[in-house]
């Protein structure tokens, strides 16, 4: 027996972990997963060697399509992102 602990996808974003145990079946709450939660659990291991599944996982859950409120607010941050980098450009030139 080891010793480990448990956390949500949002809590790990961020964080890379030595071993990973994902859970990616549909939560109990009924909430419906997505590319981004699977992208989290999946990506939380230093290497694909580190990870593994808790249970069989149906495949059509990587086919799915993004939800188009995530895919607006992705290009929204982008977009901050663009402009806050202008922004810094600007001020290191006029600090120069």
């Amino acid at each position: 027996m080891a010793a480990a602990y448990a956390f949500t996808d949002y809590r790990s974003q961020g964080q890379t972990l030595p071993c990973v145990i994902a859970d990616i079946a549909t939560p109990p709450s009924g909430a419906k997963l997505n590319l981004f939660n699977l992208c989290v659990a999946l990506s939380r291991s230093a290497r694909r060697s580190s990870i593994r599944l808790l249970r069989d996982v149906d495949d059509k859950v990587f086919l799915k399509s993004h939800c188009n409120d995530l895919l607006a607010e992705d290009d929204r941050l982008e977009e901050e992102n663009n402009k806050t980098r202008k922004w810094w450009t600007v001020i290191k030139r006029n600090l120069a």
